[in-house]
């Protein structure tokens, strides 16, 4: 490659770069549409569509709570083996969103978390992003990770945005905020009057993946 091809693609690379492109739809591949629709109508995500076409397509789409991104399976969608697909969903509570689903009459597996030696039954002691985890399947063996993130990676957020997918996920960050904000008062021996500012803070904090306020 020569120093003009390179300088070349690398300043598309960061043309490209400046370009917003958000996850939309993932397909998912599955042999019953109906009963598919069933399932997933079952844990609470929201029907978006149900496209029937004459030359025998369907397309239906489901979004979850709070997601940005939506699925899609259908007839003559994708040529995916059924039962191949795996996908990870963010809740922030892990203990509560695998109740929901058992509720929903969903088969869910024990809650785990990752420590030093592997694999440990039951939720992190200190609550670590990424490291609590269930997993549930569709009928057709689809597999579903659900996986607790409250502070994300560096770089992972916009830290010029902070914003919450669903009510119950506000709900969630401000118990945190209050309980670590509860912390913070027992430290200074006082009440802070200034609490909204650092409920704030910790929130946007949080989310952006940056030092938290103590």
């Amino acid at each position: 490659m020569s120093t003009n091809e390179a300088g070349s693609s690398a300043a598309t690379s960061k043309a490209s770069a400046k370009v917003d492109s958000k996850l939309e739809v993932v397909v998912i591949p599955v042999t019953d549409v109906d009963r598919a629709k069933e399932f997933y109508g079952r844990l609470g995500w929201r029907l978006d569509a149900d496209f029937r076409f004459d030359n025998g397509l369907r397309i239906v789409q489901f979004t979850p709570h709070g997601s940005g991104c939506s699925v899609q399976f259908g007839k003559n969608l994708t040529p995916a083996a059924p039962g191949s697909a795996t996908g990870y969903l963010v809740v922030s509570e892990i203990v509560g969103a695998r109740d929901a689903l058992v509720a929903a009459g969903v088969e869910v597996g024990e809650v785990f978390h990752i420590g030093p030696g592997g694999r440990v039954s039951g939720p992190d002691p200190g609550h670590q992003s990424y490291a609590s985890r269930a997993s549930f399947s569709d009928p057709d063996g689809n597999n579903w990770l659900l996986q607790e993130v409250t502070t994300r990676l560096p770089g992972r957020i916009d830290t010029g945005v902070t914003s919450f997918g669903s009510a119950s996920d506000l709900a969630s960050a401000l118990r945190r905020a209050s309980a670590a904000h509860g912390e913070h008062e027992k430290r200074i021996g006082a009440a802070d009057p200034n609490w909204p500012d650092w409920y704030a803070e910790y929130m946007v904090a949080e989310q952006a993946g940056t030092g938290l306020p103590t």
